[in-house]
């Protein structure tokens, strides 16, 4: 198993798809845009360990506003490399190279690097390993020196960050003269499997088996939970906490308040719990490939987790988590679609981080369920993270937009995450399309095709070279065209997606024989026997008409969403002039007809579909104006003024001005 960070450059983008057209903004321009605001912000600066005037604010208790910095360089240095794995650029290098060279001179001579505790709390590191995210931090490290390394081919930043590594597996561990802690935000467990794929330390893999195996561990340290041991060492008591917890000792918003084989569904902060399970997945597959003891539970609890998160408590458009507070996930069904709803978060974060998982698990299970997600996410919750220019952000992905929330972008976050993941993910793309490699037998092949759009992916097997290219307009359309080349030695067996919204309908053409086709778990398998004979050849994906989709009865939404294909659709002001109040008391009723309309967004000159259908105003009359309601009786709602809607994707709203009226889920008439 390779990591999509590891393999990506072997795929190459062609042609003018969705997906090509945002990784050359990001290339172009947002990763540009984010190099300014790291300078701007002082975050460039600070492996210099030089005071910065924010570093004494301390209104954030116990979380710093600067803490992350070290993960916004690590981030952006890592997806700067994978851009420039395509295309040279004179500025990127050159400030990777300057801010590769500050992180090793800010290293103390133990190994340790972390900018708060050398400059602002000397003395304290590992003091609290629950808020502080020191070993959040090293994990992005991590990721950002092997992709230097990769790209540069040299070890400049990746020994230093091995040293730290080193000093991380002196400190922690269960010996009696370690600490048995592990981090309130997982990152560190998956990045350090990362080291162990690229470099094949023991140590790496021992370490981040440690930490996620000692997570929830109530007798973790002197027969006491860790972070009740730290917070006592700490001499604070348990009624002082961050806004994140909602009484003391919540700690299922960091996913420790049980060991993860007897979490029975996902909770708390979304990242670190997803964070958690990618590290696990890779534990899982790397362990056994290696021939160690891993368990079987490991895995039914990673699928229990997951069928928790994607059947009970992820959005239409992918996003998940609903609670501000935590930002994360809430108890079962509990989807609002704004904040005047009670909720919706759907960091961007958060749906980078499903796709990371979704990866991982089609490697432990080839079943289309987790590609159908992964590309869900990709289409809606990620890709409305950036505007069509590459200059502005979310952070929050909410469903509807209110007076106290409108659907906006930003050009930065004090806590700034998202762009530079969102940086890190469109440059390692590529290795998310498909998987491949050798079969049973040296004269064996397969690529499993995840998603589609224009690419060709170049490998070798056993010395021979293996190419196969895909070309399409999808989302927009189903028709696929593959040409394989290969050696006629070489047996090729392609699995083909079929996107569970499609209903099994598609065509391939030409026709192959029964014997040279099947269909499982949402992959269409074409033996070798038909690539051999049809090394070019035609999938066309079916049923793109527009469909109306249901939230579950259980989240009490009497609402309707319409789809295309992989694409959510929402309504915004900017089409429907007449909108006041952000589409709340809007009505559309599944049988009325919808009509596709081809778009073209002028400024950028991107294509897309916008869909057209009838809708109604509710006016709900004879309802108290004081009190706590009206008797059922007294109530009436009727429809009043009928206009035509226009709906836009997911991802394309906040490009066009308007007042910030937007939503997804419109009432069902």
């Amino acid at each position: 198993m390779s990591h999509p960070q590891s393999v990506f450059k072997q795929t190459a983008f062609h042609g003018k798809s969705m997906l090509s057209v945002r990784r050359n903004t990001i290339s172009k321009i947002a990763i540009r845009t984010q190099l300014a605001q790291l300078r701007s912000t002082g975050r460039y600066d600070c492996f210099k360990l030089k005071w910065h005037p924010i570093y004494a604010d301390k209104s954030m208790w116990p979380v710093p506003f600067h803490l992350f910095w070290d993960s916004d360089i690590a981030k952006w240095i890592e997806g700067a490399c994978y851009f420039l794995e395509y295309e040279y650029d004179e500025e990127l290098n050159k400030a990777i190279q300057e801010l590769v060279e500050m992180i090793r001179d800010a290293q103390q001579e133990d190994g340790y690097l972390n900018v708060h505790y050398q400059v602002v709390e000397p003395g304290k590191r590992w003091t609290n390993l629950r808020d502080m995210h020191e070993l959040y931090n090293a994990g992005h490290l991590i990721e950002a020196a092997l992709a230097h390394r990769q790209y540069y081919n040299s070890d400049r930043l990746l020994e230093p960050i091995q040293k730290y590594v080193a000093h991380i597996r002196k400190t922690f561990g269960p010996a009696d003269n370690q600490l048995h802690g592990y981090p309130g935000h997982p990152e560190i467990e998956l990045a350090l499997l990362r080291l162990h794929a690229a470099t094949g330390s023991q140590d790496a893999y021992e370490l981040a088996q440690f930490f996620i195996e000692e997570r929830g561990n109530t007798k973790g340290q002197d027969g006491k939970h860790y972070y009740d041991w730290e917070t006592e060492r700490r001499g604070e008591t348990f009624w002082q906490r961050s806004d994140a917890y909602s009484e003391s000792r919540a700690y299922w918003v960091c996913q420790a308040h049980a060991p993860i084989l007897e979490q029975q569904a996902i909770e708390g902060h979304a990242v670190r719990g997803l964070y958690l399970c990618v590290g696990a997945a890779d534990m899982v597959y790397l362990g056994k490939q290696a021939g160690k003891p891993i368990s079987d539970e490991w895995a039914k609890a990673l699928l229990r987790l997951w069928d928790n998160m994607v059947d009970r408590k992820m959005y239409l458009t992918g996003g998940v988590g609903a609670i501000k507070q935590w930002e994360g996930f809430g108890i079962d069904y509990f989807l609002p679609q704004g904040t005047d709803e009670g909720g919706c978060y759907g960091e961007t974060c958060a749906g980078i981080a499903v796709m990371m998982l979704a990866e991982r698990l089609l490697h432990l299970e080839l079943d289309g369920r987790f590609a159908d997600v992964m590309e869900l996410c990709l289409y809606n919750n990620v890709m409305t993270a950036m505007s069509l220019d590459g200059k502005a952000f979310t952070y929050v992905n909410q469903l509807a937009s209110s007076e106290t929330d409108k659907s906006v972008r930003y050009e930065w976050f004090w806590c700034a995450c998202c762009p530079p993941n969102l940086a890190r993910l469109f440059g390692s793309l590529g290795g998310y399309l498909w998987d491949y490699g050798a079969g049973g037998s040296p004269d064996e092949a397969f690529i499993n095709v995840h998603l589609y759009t224009s690419a060709k992916v170049t490998f070798d097997v056993d010395g021979k070279p293996v190419f196969l290219e895909q070309q399409s307009n999808w989302p927009w359309e189903g028709t696929v065209k593959f040409q394989l080349t290969a050696p006629s030695s070489l047996q090729t067996t392609l699995r083909l997606r079929l996107p569970e919204w499609c209903d099994g309908r598609y065509t391939l053409t030409p026709a192959p024989e029964p014997s040279q086709v099947t269909v499982s778990k949402g992959y269409l398998t074409l033996a070798a026997a038909y690539t051999t004979e049809n090394p070019s050849f035609t999938l066309e994906i079916l049923n793109f008409t527009p469909r109306h989709i249901l939230p579950h009865p259980y989240t009490n939404q009497r609402t309707l969403t319409l789809a295309r294909g992989p694409i959510v659709y929402c309504a915004e002001d900017a089409d429907n002039a007449w909108e006041e109040n952000h589409f709340k008391d809007i009505v559309i009723k599944a049988d009325s007809p919808v009509k596709e309309e081809k778009r073209v967004h002028k400024p950028t000159g991107e294509e897309y579909v916008a869909l057209r259908t009838m809708c109604w105003t509710r006016s709900v009359v004879s309802w108290p104006e004081r009190g706590p309601g009206g008797h059922a009786k007294k109530v009436k709602e009727r429809l009043c003024q009928e206009w035509e809607i226009v709906l836009v994707p997911y991802y394309f709203r906040a490009n066009r001005g308007g007042k910030g009226h937007m939503r997804v889920g419109l009432i069902r008439g």
